[in-house]
């Protein structure tokens, strides 16, 4: 009699673990409805809508986060949108998808450069050279003309109503 309440306990865990294991997918299928929604994504901002592009972007996320790709093509978007330090984060998910994605390496790279962290983008610089190897990659040639033009600099806005003019004699 006290074996059957553990036999029953025993065979009720194996019974959920077996099931939660059986309803997982693996790493590399990605929901249809999400690389749907990222075609969708990138045909817009193609077409210059970055806001429909982000909804839509966002949107493959939610429906499965493991769409790497969608990560990258926010941070893109982001970048357009002038907001480097959004993309860098959209970037870094990418990454820890895939370390190895030397897309995202060179969009964080080039994001990192727009908010003036160019050793930052060294970094990315040289993690790409070693993924591509000897034969060399068009990504880390895009980058180092990035890094070697330098951060953007920044327009000082002059409010015209502190300025005192001159007084007259």
């Amino acid at each position: 009699m006290r074996y059957s309440t553990v036999a029953a306990a025993a065979a009720l865990t194996l019974l959920t673990i077996s099931t939660s294991l059986h309803g997982q997918r693996p790493d590399d299928q990605i929901d249809p409805r999400s690389m749907a929604l990222l075609a969708k994504g990138q045909a817009a901002e193609a077409a210059g809508d970055l806001d429909a592009a982000s909804d839509a972007l966002e949107t493959a996320l939610a429906v499965d986060p493991r769409n790497r790709l969608a990560f990258v093509t926010l941070g893109d978007v982001s970048t357009a949108r002038g907001l480097p330090g959004k993309a860098i984060r959209f970037y870094r998910e990418a990454l820890l998808l895939e370390p190895n994605d030397v897309s995202a390496l060179k969009g964080q790279g080039e994001a990192f450069v727009a908010k003036g962290a160019v050793q930052r983008a060294k970094d990315n610089l040289a993690k790409i050279r070693t993924i591509c190897g000897k034969t060399g990659c068009g990504d880390a040639t895009q980058l180092a003309a990035v890094i070697a033009k330098g951060p953007p600099i920044a327009t000082a806005a002059i409010d015209v109503s502190v300025v005192k003019a001159p007084a007259k004699e």
